[in-house]
């Protein structure tokens, strides 16, 4: 069986630090710019030139996330970070961007591309493409099951989370911070919104009252390493670029002896780990986890592991009934679960109001805040766990020496890991004339690596008797010996070809403004054909087939299936990446195209037209357009001037909605998000209409309008006020 990799998120020093003394085989991070986590510490380039080496050193692979969309003024920028990266020998790119990924294959073609779980790789298809265009990995969107990765019978390598937070939408695919707040999680800006509290509403019924119902829990897969082992899953990922360095080495040794077969309590690492961080667990979609087991609804924070509980409070005093098999330790930290107050104890007490380090059965911490009698106590924080990972001496590198010590020759020693071999030689060797050299004291030299990355496992020598060797020479041997070990272990040789782009410009014909519309009713369709020439896409598969041959009509392909091409038709709209062949295509703004590069590839695999991102601005489109036409050549680009943006598209009915129902999510500012179940997916559409209708700016450009629940009327009324234009 080919051993799968152990791949572990660092955001700062301390975390890849932790990750690599563990166990990991390989880490993933992000230097200040272009990463998915922009709110991590993340490293300079002083930091990350540091960290290969330090991880190579050592045996383990560095990937470096460049995963975030990009815009056109960034793809020099990304380029020259790209070519850095490569030129210090980092093990591959992680990246989003479709443009940036055939740009890199192109121009870089020794350099490794893995493909992000933020290009939304959840089918047959992209993996077929992305093995096509030389990208050595996937990783798979978290919605897929162990079976359906399985199933996936391409020859590429495939990576897969298995541990930590969890997005509700598939990624790639959430627009909901950016339309709330302007920060893009496409572009490493997350503000988190499924993780604030909601109310649900069926038509005019509040059905939920402020309840955390986007939060999905934390992702466990502990007790299924089985399956995981038995699975064609070449890579098993952690997930915590934000978390602490205790997170990463504790989660890291806890999954090392996992996958190497240790025996351990499950039960009692677990307890453990809901010190560090802990929304409850979850085993996720990748082992059909019900829906109710996904979600907490309860909390989206660390809770902490249940320890015991409040029995009385005085003016001063809070007494403590710890649970038989736990105690608490003074600097651990604690939360009552009623009041929320938390804190960390800085002062234990014993029954006679004497400070104690430890406690079990009852004790005394000081009040603070508003406590009462039955609150639950919860361990936030272990103080001695934390001790134990964060104090542990580095680890060392097992060497072997072979010396070859013979009279009137150079001495020779030979240092091995296990896949280097250094040869030095000193100066010839001479016959003691008092005290010879035995080979003890050969050994005793050599074997003195002190605070090195090595320690000596063996050292066989061969020697002739009463010879001498002066300890200086021994020792500058095994100096050398060292240096250039570390050195060869450091530096990975992959031979930099950079090669010049050769881009294809195509002159197409200009032809009047298109108008599209997107439409959720067959009255709304109807609607849209009194108008001449407008385009029309519809999800529905039954009034694709009854209008498809009166007007120009598409179909909407159902996003995120498992082979999405094996529900087209004659004329689609596709929101996923594959090959577009055995038809006609026009891109969605779903496939995230924000920048000139990602249009030009597109179109060369057959798209007949796209929209453009919805998170690129007025100018950025108009500058789009113009940098595109300029360089490619004409191209006739979709720019979404009105309806509800799809904010999140989430696997299964999370929300139990009924199908045929009017149900909206509320959150504290009062804004009314529509949701509905379609049979496979949840839908929830943003609070407020995009509407740039008025906008002289874009007048000439082919336009997009989705319909969701406007009447008839409204519709008319909304495509006649574009004939005045």
């Amino acid at each position: 069986m080919r051993k799968k990799e152990l791949l572990v998120p660092a955001g700062n020093m301390e975390c890849l630090r932790q990750a690599v003394l563990n166990g990991c085989d390989a880490v993933y991070l992000a230097c200040k710019n272009f990463g998915a986590r922009k709110f991590a510490v993340n490293f300079t380039d002083e930091e990350m030139e540091e960290a290969i080496r330090f991880c190579h050193l050592y045996g383990v692979r560095i990937y470096v996330t460049m995963n975030t969309l990009i815009k056109n003024e960034e793809v020099s920028s990304f380029l020259k970070q790209a070519e850095f990266l490569h030129r210090q020998g980092v093990d591959a790119l992680i990246v989003q961007d479709f443009g940036m990924i055939c740009l890199l294959r192109e121009m870089f073609p020794n350099l490794e591309i893995h493909a992000s779980t933020q290009a939304n790789i959840s089918s047959l298809e992209v993996c077929k493409l992305y093995h096509d265009l030389g990208v050595k990995r996937v990783v798979f969107s978290r919605e897929l099951s162990i079976e359906e990765i399985d199933s996936i019978d391409v020859p590429i390598e495939k990576e897969v989370f298995i541990h930590g937070a969890l997005c509700v939408s598939y990624s790639g695919c959430c627009l909901m911070s950016s339309m709330l707040g302007g920060r893009s999680g496409n572009r490493g800006e997350c503000a988190g919104v499924c993780r604030v509290p909601f109310s649900l509403w069926k038509g005019n019924q509040k059905i939920e009252d402020e309840k955390y119902l986007l939060s999905m829990k934390e992702l466990n897969t502990t007790h299924k390493i089985k399956s995981l082992l038995e699975s064609n899953i070449d890579s098993f990922k952690i997930e915590g670029r934000m978390k602490s360095p205790l997170y990463v080495g504790f989660i890291t040794n806890l999954y090392r002896r996992l996958l190497d077969g240790k025996e351990l309590s499950l039960e009692e690492e677990e307890k453990k780990l809901k010190t560090i961080f802990h929304r409850e667990f979850t085993e996720g979609h990748l082992f059909h986890e019900k829906e109710k087991n996904i979600i907490n609804r309860l909390s989206p924070n660390h809770i902490g592991l249940e320890i015991g509980k409040v029995v009385s409070v005085t003016k001063n005093k809070v007494k403590i009934e710890l649970y038989p098999e736990y105690s608490l330790h003074q600097q651990d930290a604690i939360r009552f679960s009623t009041s929320q107050e938390g804190f960390i104890v800085n002062y234990l007490y014993d029954q006679k109001d004497n400070l104690i380090s430890s406690a079990s059965g009852n004790c005394y911490v000081d009040k603070k805040g508003n406590i009462e009698v039955g609150d639950k106590v919860l361990k936030t924080q272990d103080f001695l766990l934390e001790k134990e990972y964060l104090n542990k001496p580095m680890k060392k590198i097992p060497i072997t020496y072979h010396v070859i010590a013979h009279l009137e020759k150079p001495i020779m020693v030979e240092m091995k890991d296990r896949e280097n071999l250094i040869i030095e030689e000193g100066e010839k060797i001479e016959k003691a004339i008092s005290a010879p050299l035995t080979r003890e004291d050969i050994k005793k030299q050599l074997i003195k690596l002190g605070d090195t990355p090595f320690v000596c496992e063996n050292c066989e020598i061969e020697m002739d008797e009463g010879i001498f060797i002066s300890l200086r020479v021994l020792n500058e041997i095994r100096r050398r010996l060292v240096e250039k070990l570390i050195a060869k272990r450091e530096n990975r040789d992959i031979a930099l070809v950079k090669k010049e782009v050769h881009f294809t410009k195509e002159e197409g014909k200009e032809e009047p403004r298109q108008i599209s519309c997107s439409i959720s009713t067959e009255e709304q369709l109807l609607a849209c054909l009194k108008q001449k020439n407008i385009r029309i896409y519809t999800s529905e598969e039954s009034l694709y087939e009854k209008y498809k041959t009166q007007t120009n009509i598409y179909y909407k392909i159902p996003r995120n299936t498992i082979s999405s091409l094996k529900q087209k038709k004659e004329k689609n709209c596709i929101s996923d990446y594959a090959e577009y062949k055995n038809g006609e295509y026009i891109g969605d703004y779903p496939l995230n195209v924000m920048n000139i590069y990602t249009a030009y590839y597109l179109r060369k695999m057959g798209l007949s037209s796209i929209c453009l991102s919805i998170e690129l601005k007025e100018e950025e489109i108009l500058n789009f357009q113009k940098e595109y036409k300029e360089k490619f050549g004409f191209f006739p680009f979709e720019v979404l001037v009105y309806g509800r943006v799809e904010n999140m598209i989430i696997k299964g009915n999370i929300l139990g909605l009924e199908k045929e129902a009017t149900y909206e999510i509320m959150d504290h500012q009062k804004r009314r998000f529509p949701v509905f179940y379609d049979g496979r997916l949840t839908h929830i559409l943003n609070w407020e209409r995009k509407d740039w209708l008025s906008s002289d700016r874009l007048k000439e450009n082919n336009i997009r309008l989705d319909f969701y629940e406007e009447t008839p009327a409204e519709v008319e009324n909304r495509l006649k006020s574009l004939e005045k234009k």
